[in-house]
């Protein structure tokens, strides 16, 4: 897996495919995709477009991510799930897939089931019975690899307990402002890798507030960016 990845949640549709494209043009060989993210079919126009005959990327080139969302943790739905990403990516398969959160929402195509008063509708699915038919998408060569997102240390134990194919990536927010020593340590100590998301600080995040400071214009990494000659988000994403 390249270490540097191009994360496309909140790319726009009318964006993504031009992000996209420039980022395998000027070298990148992974990119990080999700249902949820709502943009699989606009990411997969521009995966086409650059490995079409003639091109010179093979798919074996470019590393791609996708993530099983909580509306379709039910056994019976996790394979479809895959194949519509996989249809809309225009891919034969995953290099990784990834459990998107460790709770199930109730099934369905509604991305946030929600009661009239506003919570989310959730589901009595397990995620350990999500990762046995998660396993299986390994079994038939849907994907390659497949891991979790957003689990926490007893949420990984609980999936080492019963894994036949075991996580190899745990994907959670990390940067400067959420290090995340301990969870990365225990990740590495089960044998997991760990991809950082947000690692800006994703300062359009939805939640953020406006008193909240912003990694990227930290005076501390602005220091350190002038000192070495290069860009706030290099010094961060190093």
């Amino acid at each position: 897996m390249p270490a540097v990845g191009l994360g496309t949640w909140k790319s726009a549709p009318g964006q993504v495919k031009q992000a996209v494209l420039a980022a395998l043009d000027c070298g990148y060989r992974h990119i990080d995709c999700a249902a949820a993210y709502s943009n699989e079919r606009e990411v997969g126009e521009a995966l086409s477009e650059r490995l079409a005959a003639g091109q010179p990327l093979r798919r074996e080139d470019i590393f791609v991510t996708s993530k099983l969302w909580n509306t379709k943790h039910h056994p019976d739905d996790v394979e479809e799930a895959c194949k519509k990403s996989l249809s809309d990516l225009r891919l034969s398969y995953l290099d990784l897939y990834l459990m998107h959160w460790p709770m199930a929402f109730e099934r369905g195509d509604e991305l946030m089931p929600r009661r009239p008063d506003g919570t989310i509708r959730y589901d009595d699915t397990h995620y350990r019975d999500t990762w046995a038919a998660m396993e299986k998408l390994v079994d038939q060569g849907l994907v390659k690899a497949i891991g979790l997102s957003n689990f926490n240390a007893r949420q990984i134990d609980d999936i080492l307990s019963i894994a036949k194919h075991k996580p190899v990536v745990n994907q959670v927010e990390c940067h400067p402002y959420l290090v995340q020593t301990q969870l990365v340590c225990y990740c590495w100590s089960r044998g997991l890798s760990v991809t950082a998301y947000s690692p800006l600080g994703s300062p359009d995040r939805p939640w953020v507030t406006s008193e909240e400071a912003h990694l990227l214009d930290d005076p501390r990494v602005v220091g350190l960016a002038k000192r070495y000659n290069k860009t706030p988000a290099q010094v961060i994403i190093r």
